[in-house]
């Protein structure tokens, strides 16, 4: 019994059949107590009013989202161009068009340069191998660096007049005291 339950449940398609004549059902939709049912003709309005609201929000959606595009599957359908006709404005002529990406080109080098100049925190970047520069520190015509034991020497004597400093700011001002 609990598998025929089981199979009448996952099979409504089937119907039910019944042998016995005095077995009845009760109509719950017809019956005096039932929630009143739509007419055929508001349920006709019903479905014109959702048919123009789908309408409208399929004309929203082509409005707000130009980048869609338009398709056609009509083969009748055509469009007129407005940018050949014969009361269209005039167009610009190939020698006026190359010397205006000839100015934005040279607008666009001027502007690197300029950010070039005003940035010089970004740093050089080159890919090519042949690029080289000229190093103005080792060459034999620059001045002449200090040596390492020169370097070494003005490090300790400056040391010294620190601390010689520090003594006389010390005996200078006794107020100040001692801190260990």
């Amino acid at each position: 019994a609990l598998k025929k339950s089981a199979v009448d449940y996952m099979h409504p398609e089937v119907g039910v059949t019944t042998t016995d004549a005095t077995v009845f059902g009760r109509n719950y939709f017809n019956r005096p107590s039932a929630p009143e049912t739509e007419e055929d003709e508001f349920a006709d309005e019903r479905a014109e009013i959702l048919a123009e609201a789908s309408a409208l929000k399929k004309l929203a959606t082509d409005y707000m989202h130009p980048e869609v595009g338009v398709t056609a599957t009509d083969g009748a359908a055509f469009g007129r161009n407005y940018f050949n006709r014969a009361s269209a404005p005039e167009t610009e002529d190939t020698d006026e068009a190359e010397e205006r990406a000839l100015v934005l080109a040279e607008a666009a080098a001027l502007k690197k340069s300029a950010m070039d100049y005003m940035h010089p925190e970004v740093g050089v970047t080159s890919a090519d191998g042949a690029c080289f520069g000229r190093n103005y520190f080792n060459r034999p015509s620059a001045p002449e660096t200090e040596d390492d034991e020169d370097a070494e020497e003005r490090a300790r004597v400056l040391a010294e007049a620190a601390a010689l400093k520090k003594s006389a700011m010390d005996y200078m001002h006794p107020e100040v005291g001692v801190t260990s």
